[in-house]
C-alpha cells in the first residue's frame, strides 16, 4: 500500500487515543520502543531501537522517508498514510502522524504516532467535512424522510427548480415541483423504502417548473437510510441532468427511424410524404415538402418562375404532416413562394433559414403554413432545402408551436441531415421515374398499342412482365393482317427480362412483320427468321472497333416464336413454332384440345428445318397463343402439369373475351410473376359466302371482257357500284397478264370483307413486278395502273401457283 501525503488542514481531526508513539532521531532512527509499538510490528524493544524507520516500512513507501524527514523539517510535521511491515514480512496500513519533540539546546527528534487502519475505508470525517463535500458537489442531492418530505439538499440541486435548500424543508416534491411528474419518482422512493434496495439510473423526462417550454431529462438514484438499528430514516437521492445525451440519444433514433422508413419505395411523392411522417411530432409539430414540378415528373430540377409579375416560384406539395391536422391536408397543391422569401432563398443560394419565432409576416415564408396544433404564439421555423448531387430538388419547412423550445443551431443540423438523407431517397425516386417512363415508352413503341381492326378473329391480348419495376419483358404477342382478308397471330419470347430482352424483343418483333408483308408460309418465315438470328449472332462475335467486348448480336439466340396464318374464307389455319409451346384450342362446344404442332428448335440454335401444321377451325372456336411463362408459374413446374392448369383455367365463363383473357391471366400466374407471360386469344370468324365471289377462267384472250362483266355484276349486287370502273381495270389487267405470262387454270374471286379484294390465281411461279415503260412502249404499263388506282397490291406463292391480288378501300363502315 503506498503512501499518502495529507494537508496540513486534516492534522485536527487526527485520533490519537489508539495511536503508537515512536520516538525517532533527527535521521530517521528509533530511539524508543513501547509494548504497543511491539503488538503492531512484532519486534521487541531491543530488536527496533537503532533500527531506521525505513526498515519498519514497505519497499515503496522506505523510498520516501528521505522525503518525508526533508519535508517535517521544513514545515515542522507530517501526516499520511504509509504500509509498515511487520517482522513476520506483513505489510500493515497505518496512518502516521510526525511532530518535532525537540528540546531546547537538545538533538533533533521526531514523535511519531502510529495508527493501524485495520477495516477503516480511511479518515473518520466530521459533519462539517461531509457537509463541505456534498455542499460543494456537482450532483445533485437531498434527502426526504419516511414521508418523503425534505429534510436536507444541497445548493445544487436548486438549479432543476423548486427553490433553494431552506424553502424546500417540509415539503415533498409535487409541492416544489409542480406539473413534474412527482408520483413515479415518489413510487420509487416508497419501493427503496420498503426493499432497501437502491435504485440507480432511474431516468425522468419532463418539464420542469424553471423550464416550461424544454422538455428535460435526468438520472435518479434512491438510496435507503438506516438508523443504528437498521430502522428505515428516510431516502437519500441524486440526480444528474441528462438532457444532451437525451436529446443525442432522440437524435440517433430519429435518424435511425428515417434510414428505416424514408425511401421505402421509388415514388416521389410517397417518399416525400414518409420524411414528413418521421419526423412529426417527435421532431417538428407539423412538416411541408414542396418539390419543383419537374422532380415529380421525373426530370431534370428546373426552377420555374411563374406567370406572375412579382417573379414568384411554383412548387408542388409532395408531403405534408401535422400534429394539428390530417396527414394529406392539402398535399398535392400548387404551393406559390413569393419572389424574396426565405423559401426562394433556399432554392437558390442552398442554404437553411431558421427563425425562432415567425413574426407577423409569416405567410411571407410559406403561403400555405400547415396548422401546428394548440399555441397562440407565433410557431418557430425552419426551411432546409432539398438537395442531391449538387441540385435543388426543393425545400421542406419545418414548424414547432409556441409551447416548444424554439429550433435551435442543433435542430438545425439535425434537420439538414434528415433532409440530405431523404433527398438522396428523393433522387433515386426521381431517377427511377424518368428511366422507367423511357423503359415505359420504348415498351409502348415494342408492343401494339392496340390490335388492328379486322373480321378474322376476334382478339384479346394480356402481358405480365417478370420486371414489375420496369414493366419490360422479352415476351411480345402481334396481329398482322394479310392479303385476302388473312391474318398472321404471332406470340414470342426472349430469353432474360428487362430493357436488354425487350430490345432483342423489339428486333424480332419488326423482323417478323417485314417477313410477314412476303405472304410466306409459317415455315418459311420462321425459317428466314432463323436465318437473320444466326447471321446477327455471327456478326457480333468480332469485337466493334474500339471495343474491347465482342458486339451484342441481336440478343435472340434460344428465342422461341409460334407464327399461325387464319383464313376466314374457308377457316383454314397454318402455324409453325420454333422453340415455343403449341396453342390450345377451344372449339364451339367447349371441348379443349392442343394442336399436334410440330417443334422446331429455338431461334439460332440450329437443327432440322421447321414444319408446319395445317387445321380446319369451325366458326367460333379460340385459339390461345401464350408464352412458356403461362404454364411455369404453379406447382409442379411441368408442361402436362401446366397444360392441365390452363385447361381448367379456360373452362371458366366469362361475358366477354377480353375478360376471359383476364381471368386465365389472373388465375395462372401471380402478381409478381418468375418469367414474362404473353397471352393472345383469338376467336375465329368466317366470311359468309355471299361475301365471296369466284370464277374459274379459260386462257382465252376472251375471257377478260366475261370476267370484268362477272365482276361489275357482282358489285352491282353487293352496293358497290361505284367501284365498278377501277375494278373491272384491275381485272382486266390482272386477268390479261394471267393469260399472256402464266400457265395452268386461272381462277378470279373478289372478297368483301373492311376492303375490296380482288385475286387471280394462276399457274406461273415467276413474281411481276412494275415496269417503267417508255412513251413508245406499247405494253408493261398493267401493273402500273394497278398500283395507282389501288391502295395496295402484291403477290403471294401457293402450292399451285401464284395469287397476285390488289385492294381498294371500302370507306363506308357499314359496307
Amino acid at each position: 500500500m503506498g503512501s499518502h501525503d495529507v494537508g496540513d488542514g486534516a492534522r485536527r481531526w487526527f485520533d490519537v487515543a489508539d495511536a503508537v508513539p515512536l520516538l525517532l532521531d533527527a535521521h530517521g532512527v528509533v530511539t524508543s520502543w513501547t509494548r504497543d509499538a511491539e503488538r503492531l510490528f512484532g519486534y521487541v524493544a531491543a530488536e527496533a531501537v537503532g533500527m531506521d524507520l525505513a526498515g519498519l516500512l514497505t519497499v515503496g513507501d522506505a523510498t520516501r522517508m528521505p522525503d518525508v524527514l526533508e519535508l517535517c523539517r521544513r514545515s515542522g510535521g507530517w501526516a499520511g498514510l504509509l504500509s509498515a511491515r511487520r517482522k513476520d514480512r506483513q505489510p500493515v496500513p497505518v496512518m502516521a502522524r510526525f511532530t518535532s519533540a525537540d528540546e531546547p539546546g537538545g538533538p533533533g527528534r521526531w514523535l511519531v504516532l502510529v495508527n493501524e487502519m485495520g477495516e477503516a475505508h480511511g479518515w473518520s470525517m466530521s459533519r462539517s467535512v461531509l457537509e463541505q463535500m456534498v455542499a460543494g458537489s456537482p450532483i445533485g442531492i437531498a434527502i426526504v424522510d419516511t414521508d418523503l418530505r425534505f429534510v436536507w439538499s444541497n445548493e445544487t440541486l436548486a438549479q432543476f427548480g423548486g427553490g433553494a435548500p431552506a424553502s424546500r424543508l417540509g415539503l415533498r416534491l409535487a409541492d416544489v415541483q409542480p406539473g413534474f411528474d412527482a408520483e413515479a419518482v415518489e413510487a420509487r422512493m416508497r419501493q427503496v423504502l420498503e426493499t432497501g434496495e437502491a435504485v440507480v439510473g432511474y431516468e425522468h423526462v419532463g418539464r420542469l417548473r424553471a423550464a416550461p417550454f424544454r422538455e428535460t431529462a435526468h438520472m435518479l438514484s434512491f438510496t435507503r437510510l438506516d438508523d443504528d438499528r437498521h430502522r428505515p430514516m428516510g431516502v437519500y437521492y441524486t440526480v444528474v441532468d441528462i438532457t444532451d445525451r437525451h436529446r443525442a440519444r432522440q437524435r440517433l433514433a430519429l435518424l435511425d427511424r428515417a434510414g428505416r422508413h424514408i425511401g421505402r419505395s421509388l415514388d416521389t411523392a410517397r417518399t416525400a410524404q414518409e420524411l414528413a411522417e418521421v419526423v412529426v411530432p417527435g421532431f417538428a409539430d407539423a412538416v411541408a415538402v414542396d418539390l419543383l414540378e419537374s422532380v415529380l415528373r421525373g426530370a431534370e430540377p428546373v426552377v420555374e418562375r411563374a406567370e406572375a409579375p412579382d417573379g414568384s416560384v411554383a412548387l408542388r406539395r409532395a408531403g405534408l404532416r401535422s400534429a394539428g391536422g390530417g396527414a394529406q391536408d392539402g398535399a398535392a397543391a400548387v404551393v406559390s413562394h413569393p419572389a424574396g422569401s426565405p423559401a426562394v432563398g433556399c432554392l437558390t443560394t442552398g442554404l437553411a433559414w431558421r427563425a425562432e419565432r415567425l413574426g407577423p409576416d409569416a405567410a411571407d415564408v410559406n403561403p400555405y403554413l400547415p396548422p401546428v396544433g394548440a399555441g397562440a404564439g407565433p410557431p418557430s421555423a425552419l426551411i432546409v432545402p432539398v438537395r442531391a448531387r449538387g441540385a435543388t430538388l426543393g425545400v421542406t419547412t419545418f414548424l414547432r408551436r409556441s409551447t416548444q423550445e424554439p429550433f435551435d443551431e442543433d435542430d438545425l443540423t439535425l434537420a439538414e441531415d434528415l433532409v440530405s438523407r431523404a433527398a438522396v431517397c428523393l433522387d433515386n425516386a426521381r431517377r427511377y421515374t424518368r428511366e422507367r417512363d423511357a423503359a415505359l415508352v420504348l415498351q409502348r413503341s415494342l408492343l401494339p398499342h392496340r390490335l388492328p381492326e379486322q373480321e378474322a378473329v376476334e382478339v384479346a391480348a394480356c402481358y405480365r412482365p417478370a420486371d414489375t419495376l420496369t414493366g419490360l419483358g422479352g415476351d411480345w404477342y402481334d396481329l398482322i393482317p394479310l392479303s385476302g382478308a388473312r391474318v398472321a397471330l404471332v406470340v414470342g419470347e426472349v430469353q432474360g427480362h428487362g430493357i436488354d430482352a425487350a430490345a432483342a424483343m423489339g428486333r424480332l418483333r419488326t423482323a417478323v412483320r417485314t417477313l410477314a408483308a412476303l405472304e410466306l408460309p409459317p415455315d418459311e418465315v420462321l425459317a428466314h427468321l432463323d436465318d437473320l438470328v444466326s447471321r446477327a449472332q455471327e456478326d457480333g462475335e468480332a469485337p466493334e472497333e474500339g471495343d474491347g467486348e465482342p458486339a451484342q448480336a441481336v440478343g435472340a439466340v434460344g428465342a422461341g416464336c409460334l407464327y399461325v396464318v387464319y383464313d376466314p374464307v374457308d377457316g383454314r389455319c397454318a402455324m409453325a413454332a420454333a422453340g415455343h409451346p403449341a396453342p390450345a384450342v377451344v372449339l364451339p362446344d367447349g371441348t379443349i384440345t392442343f394442336v399436334d404442332l410440330p417443334q422446331g428448335p429455338p431461334l439460332g440454335a440450329g437443327g432440322p428445318p421447321f414444319e408446319s401444321a395445317e387445321l380446319v377451325l369451325p366458326e367460333g372456336s379460340t385459339l390461345a397463343l401464350h408464352t412458356d411463362g403461362l404454364l411455369s408459374q404453379g406447382e409442379p413446374w411441368t408442361p402436362e402439369a401446366g397444360r392441365e392448369r390452363l385447361v381448367r383455367a379456360l373452362t371458366a365463363r366469362a361475358d366477354s373475351l377480353d375478360l376471359r383473357c383476364r381471368t386465365v391471366i389472373d388465375a395462372l400466374v401471380p402478381a409478381r410473376p418468375r418469367d414474362d407471360v404473353a397471352l393472345l386469344m383469338a376467336r375465329t370468324r368466317r366470311l359468309s359466302p355471299d361475301r365471296v365471289a369466284q370464277w374459274e377462267l379459260p386462257a382465252d384472250p376472251a375471257a377478260v371482257a366475261e370476267a370484268r362483266k362477272a365482276a361489275a355484276r357482282r358489285l352491282a349486287d353487293w352496293d358497290l357500284a361505284e367501284l365498278a370502273f377501277t375494278t373491272e381495270l384491275v381485272v382486266s389487267e390482272l386477268v390479261t397478264n394471267a393469260i399472256r405470262y402464266a400457265t395452268g387454270p386461272i381462277r378470279l374471286r373478289l372478297i368483301r370483307e373492311r376492303a375490296l379484294v380482288c385475286e387471280v390465281h394462276d399457274g406461273g411461279a415467276t413474281t411481276p413486278h412494275v415496269r417503267h415503260p417508255r412513251t413508245t412502249d406499247e405494253g408493261g404499263r398493267g401493273l402500273l395502273l394497278v398500283s395507282q388506282v389501288t391502295r395496295r397490291w402484291g403477290t403471294r406463292f401457293v402450292p399451285e401457283g401464284k395469287i397476285i391480288w390488289a385492294e381498294q378501300s371500302l370507306t363506308d363502315p357499314e359496307v
